[in-house]
């Protein structure tokens, strides 16, 4: 990891730039395997999944009889580790419910805001390396809460085309309503359009590498919503002198396995502490399973030293961390004063693996400085907020006049008409 001492604010743009590409690097591939998947539609599925995910696929449905025999293949310890990590998402989740929204703003107008829940979602699981079916649990549950009638899920099959049982297993329990065999920009492609087997969906939610992260970005110019930009992962952690190193380094080499591309940073006011979880990193790092993994995001990754909390909470929020890991002693100035991170972890026992799994927080996340404006995946992401009004004889009486004038004033005689009409004709009632 690259050691950076008291950075100067004007470089703080280059210093935290993430290890992405561009849009422009990858949109071209995009877009060409974008029109084949609407021209071709499962033709062209298959034939891109054969070319990135290396398998023929025929029936790119996931069969009962396959989720069947998932349900098999799960290791009870694991089923029951689902099952609790599941409980406490509910609860999380199940607590963002919101009421109706009634207010009568002017005597005989009543106005009011309702939720909804968009009716076809689809989600996007990462597989690969490190198949993802904590994921299902973070999308399908707030989905099945929110009540959305179809809930598509998108996977990548592995060497032999088969669906990892625990990613099966999972969305079963969370109420998916299809599963298919698809990765990558084919995946998102398929949800946008739709095909002969996959349905198209009104917004698409999940995590993905680069190619997923620009394919989601280009679904929106045809018509589909997405959750957020979701790529890498990413992790800042701020630690004083108080912290335990041995933590600290456990907390960013976790990060770092995700992926080559991930990045992880350390930000701190104690030069002592900056070196140990240095020398911990290296150390907890030669026993990883995946440590080529973690060692190419390592080398993406940054140890900066700063002098006072007051320049750390400013790098922070100009980071905009995915997951921000806060051990002080002067914990409260950071909960306080942090403004742009997607999930905040406060303190020795609250590692962000925590959040990645059971405690009951959401961990789709946005990365790459989107937690500037962006939330991270939760209940109302599923949902619409619709808002009525009813506007008695009384009510038009008393706001017609106010809404003629603004319609004259923008040149919308049309408008004022259908004001006035109404106006005139109480008026005549009136007079008779």
């Amino acid at each position: 990891m690259k050691k950076i001492n008291n950075p100067k604010p004007e470089n703080w743009g280059v210093l935290l730039k993430r290890p992405t590409q561009t849009i422009a690097d990858i949109e071209a591939r995009v877009n060409e395997i974008f029109s084949e998947v609407k021209t071709k539609g499962d033709e062209a599925v298959k034939k891109y999944t054969q070319l990135f995910d290396g398998i023929s696929i025929d029936q790119l449905l996931v069969s009962n009889d396959e989720i069947a025999t998932a349900d098999k293949e799960v290791p009870l310890e694991l089923k029951d580790a689902i099952y609790l990590a599941k409980a406490n998402i509910e609860k999380f989740h199940n607590a963002q419910k919101t009421e109706k929204i009634t207010i009568e703003t002017t005597e005989g107008v009543i106005c009011w805001q309702e939720k909804r829940p968009i009716q076809k979602v689809g989600l996007y699981i990462p597989g690969g390396s490190a198949p993802l079916f904590s994921t299902v649990l973070m999308l399908a549950i707030p989905a099945n809460i929110a009540a959305c009638n179809e809930i598509i899920l998108c996977t990548p099959p592995d060497k032999n085309g088969n669906i990892n049982p625990a990613i099966l297993y999972a969305a079963k329990l969370c109420g998916v309503t299809k599963i298919f065999k698809i990765g990558g920009i084919q995946a998102i492609a398929a949800m946008t359009f739709g095909t002969k087997t996959v349905p198209s969906v009104y917004k698409i939610f999940g995590p993905g590498n680069q190619f997923v992260t620009v394919a989601k970005q280009i679904a929106t110019k045809h018509g589909v919503a997405i959750d957020m930009p979701a790529g890498p992962s990413e992790l800042l952690v701020f630690a004083d002198e108080t912290a335990n190193a041995s933590f600290v380094a456990s907390d960013l080499l976790s990060q770092a396995e995700h992926g080559a591309d991930s990045q992880v940073i350390l930000v701190t006011t104690s030069e002592k502490l900056l070196n140990s979880v240095e020398r911990e990193i290296e150390k907890q790092l030669q026993v990883l399973p995946r440590k080529s993994t973690a060692e190419q995001a390592i080398d993406n990754s940054k140890l900066i030293l700063v002098q006072n909390n007051s320049d750390a909470i400013n790098l922070i929020n100009e980071y905009g961390p995915e997951h921000f890991i806060v051990v002080s002693k002067d914990e409260e100035f950071f909960i306080e004063n942090i403004q742009n991170a997607g999930s905040v972890f406060i303190g020795d026992y609250t590692p962000e693996s925590a959040g990645d799994y059971a405690s009951g927080t959401n961990h789709t996340l946005p990365t790459n400085g989107y937690a500037k404006q962006y939330s991270g995946v939760n209940l109302d992401s599923f949902m619409k907020s619709m808002t009525f009004q009813k506007i008695s004889k009384k009510g038009i009486q008393n706001i017609g006049r106010a809404i003629e004038i603004m319609a004259e004033a923008e040149g919308l005689q049309a408008h004022k008409n259908a004001v006035t009409l109404r106006l005139e004709s109480l008026k005549k009632k009136n007079d008779e």
